[in-house]
């Protein structure tokens, strides 16, 4: 039987900038990978200087989604937007937006991906802890509705309607592009006589917090993850620091993607495969 594998975000790019090469990897080994993106990232910004234009704005719902179809190609992984709508992210104080995915009741934001873990019938789930990685309205209430769709999906009870019941194994967060990976590039990179372009990045990341369990070797897999990034053309700026490191000191320091744990609760040492103890 073919393992299946569901990782869960929030906007299109987030699945190329968070975890990529573990998905390229286990779909280069005959894994199913799904990328379910709970909005179409409507209320996003031009983060290329190059593409900041009227007509990328006039277009830019559509032109993301063609972005993240390139993206899935490159990754070689399914993907399926679940409909909901960017909550962008406002000033302080500002309401969210009406109807967006994070202004939503928690059940009617969840929906979607209870039906899809019903339909596609996942082994293994990842998104991200209670953070969202970071404090945007549409992570944060990502975590929420898969937290619900993880446990919601196995009860017949609950969501009538959008399918027969599935109860996933295992529940993971993303635990990459913490502060620790930040802090051996930059050590590295300068230990190899290099500039670091990390300086900046570790004066304002906070301590980590979440403990990694689960270690994915996936070093071959960083150009497919970079270029699948790079699909993303009007979120990613190619001269952002994240593409001036090393890559080659980047396999030898830290060749993996690391993960958290989140259900079960319990291991007996750091996993080195997100499919340990699955049962297909």
């Amino acid at each position: 039987m073919t393992l299946r594998l569901l990782s869960v975000h929030a906007h299109p790019d987030d699945e190329s900038s968070k975890g990529a090469a573990t998905l390229a990897r286990y779909a280069a080994e005959g894994v199913d990978v799904l990328v379910a993106t709970c909005t179409g990232g409507e209320r996003g910004d031009v983060l290329n200087p190059a593409l900041d234009t009227e007509e990328t704005w006039a277009n830019l719902p559509a032109i993301r989604r063609r972005e993240m179809a390139e993206a899935a190609a490159i990754l070689g992984v399914r993907h399926r937007f679940l409909g909901l709508v960017d909550s962008g992210l406002p000033a302080d104080g500002e309401p969210l937006p009406d109807g967006s995915f994070a202004a939503l009741p928690l059940p009617e934001a969840a929906a979607p991906l209870v039906a899809l873990i019903r339909e596609f019938r996942p082994h293994v789930v990842i998104t991200y802890d209670e953070t969202g990685g970071y404090p945007h309205p549409d992570h944060i209430r990502t975590h929420e509705a898969t937290l619900e769709a993880f446990s919601a999906a196995a009860d017949p009870a609950r969501y009538p309607g959008t399918g027969s019941p599935w109860r996933p194994q295992k529940l993971y967060y993303q635990a990459v592009l913490s502060r620790a990976w930040f802090e051996a590039l930059h050590e590295a990179t300068l230990a190899a006589g290099q500039e670091s372009a990390m300086t900046d990045v570790l004066n304002e990341l906070p301590p980590d917090k979440l403990p990694v369990t689960t270690r994915i070797r996936c070093e071959s897999f960083f150009a497919t993850r970079d270029r699948a990034l790079l699909a993303h053309k009007t979120q990613v700026d190619p001269s952002h620091p994240f593409f001036a490191h090393s890559r080659e000191i980047e396999r030898q320091v830290w060749p993996y993607e690391d993960y958290h744990l989140a259900h079960p609760t319990s291991v007996p040492a750091i996993e080195d495969n997100l499919f340990t103890g699955v049962t297909p």
